[in-house]
């Protein structure tokens, strides 16, 4: 089964978001940027999907997500899904015009998280 990167730099989120998927069954790897989580998704090929935070330190998770789409073939299909407190309509849009499948305000509710990440994850 594919794994979710989860990109946050808050260490409880991913925490958080860690647990909610770990105990649906579902394998998880962490990122605290944009910079590790880019480097991981070109590193690790068994990773299925990213849940990503907008406002991070060193490259935020727009810029995040418009580097991985841009980056390939493969990367260009992988399904991302922004977890943020933000909610600001011109931040939706460009991720969405970018290619995120998603938008999660935070705080977030575990069962719609997970439901969420069943939907868009490759089995």
């Amino acid at each position: 089964m594919k794994k979710v990167l989860i990109v946050d730099d808050s260490a409880s989120v991913r925490h958080q978001v860690g647990l909610a998927l770990t105990q649906a069954g579902i394998q998880v790897t962490e990122a605290a940027d944009g910079i590790e989580g880019f480097a991981k998704v070109v590193s690790e090929s068994d990773i299925g999907m990213v849940l990503c935070d907008v406002n991070m330190p060193n490259m935020n998770g727009l810029e995040l997500l418009e580097k991985v789409k841009s980056s390939g073939p493969l990367n260009a299909a992988l399904p991302f899904v922004m977890l943020t407190s933000e909610g600001q309509q011109p931040l939706i849009d460009r991720a969405r015009k970018a290619g995120a499948k998603g938008w999660v305000i935070k705080p977030f509710r575990a069962e719609l998280l997970v439901a969420a990440v069943r939907k868009l994850l490759p089995v």
